[in-house]
């Protein structure tokens, strides 16, 4: 099958445990094609956020438009946007696609606490949330949009279907921040309300969970699986990938993208294996054939 394109709209992580970088190997891992248009360039690690330079708005739409009219897409995922200029821009050139799934994770806070979004930038997220599929807000973003705490599961399956109400999109309200024991996903979209109850990984590395989770669900959309089975597949993936963590930086590290695998190896291990038939690894890969 045709690995499933997906444009991806994010800022850059220099710490590659979320934004663009993790948003690259979340498609990459789960069979996708994964394309991008940079909003920011940010200078973080594990400590935080220390320096953020927006790339400007008409730089982020010509990569928009370079990727589109050459390569296409089958789901565009939206993260970290930068500015209110850039946020307002990316709506109106999304708005004239169709049939194109977009999943757009309001992002507004690092999970270091820093923030990556101001107040003229998350007002401008109306007109994204309109265009998109499916929003995957966490509990503080949620309640941001909905501009009043939430106390409870009922509260956010309200908040969220008053955003579906009135925006016309899906809502991932994500668990994560809880502080029960486990974690309830929970689904508003036009079957009704799912919630999807997993064990909480017990880590400090949970950096890069929200682009993981959202860029996930794009792949899967891309990929032609109906809206509950790509939320199904990536909440698992994003669960597994927290258990696969590295343990890397001093903080909140970067979960395992590539769940302890190592794919240039398994796939040396399978041409050795006879897979490839008569010919060797060696054979195949000698430098003299490379030279060829």
């Amino acid at each position: 099958m045709t690995p499933p394109r997906v444009l991806i709209i994010a800022g850059s992580d220099s710490g590659g445990g979320a934004g663009i970088q993790a948003d690259i190997k979340t498609v990459t891992m789960l069979g996708g094609h994964a394309m991008t248009a940079i909003t920011a360039i940010t200078a973080q690690n594990t400590l935080g956020v220390q320096a953020v330079m927006p790339v400007p708005a008409e730089t982020v739409l010509e990569q928009i438009d370079a990727v589109l009219s050459d390569l296409g897409a089958d789901a565009i995922k939206i993260g970290m946007i930068g500015s209110a200029a850039t946020s307002d821009a990316v709506a109106k050139r999304l708005e004239s696609l169709a049939g194109i799934p977009i999943v757009f994770d309001p992002v507004m806070v690092a999970t270091s606490g820093a923030v990556l979004a101001d107040a003229g930038t998350i007002a401008s997220f109306e007109r994204l949330m309109a265009v998109s599929t499916l929003v995957t807000p966490n509990l503080p973003e949620l309640e941001v949009l909905a501009g009043h705490a939430l106390a409870d599961l009922d509260d956010i399956e309200e908040a969220s279907a008053d955003l579906y109400r009135r925006f016309g999109c899906a809502v991932l309200a994500k668990g994560g921040h809880g502080s029960d024991e486990g974690i309830t996903d929970m689904l508003v979209w036009e079957s009704g309300t799912i919630r999807q109850y997993s064990k909480r990984v017990e880590t400090q590395h949970t950096h890069g969970t929200g682009c993981t989770l959202a860029s996930a669900v794009a792949t899967g959309l891309g990929a032609g699986l109906p809206l509950d089975r790509a939320v199904d597949r990536g909440v698992r993936y994003v669960h597994d990938a927290l258990l696969a963590a590295p343990g890397y930086g001093l903080g909140n590290g970067p979960i395992g993208h590539a769940l302890a695998t190592t794919p240039y190896h398994h796939l040396k291990a399978a041409a050795e294996g006879g897979d490839w038939g008569v010919e060797t690894w060696d054979a195949l890969w000698s430098p003299e054939r490379a030279r060829h």
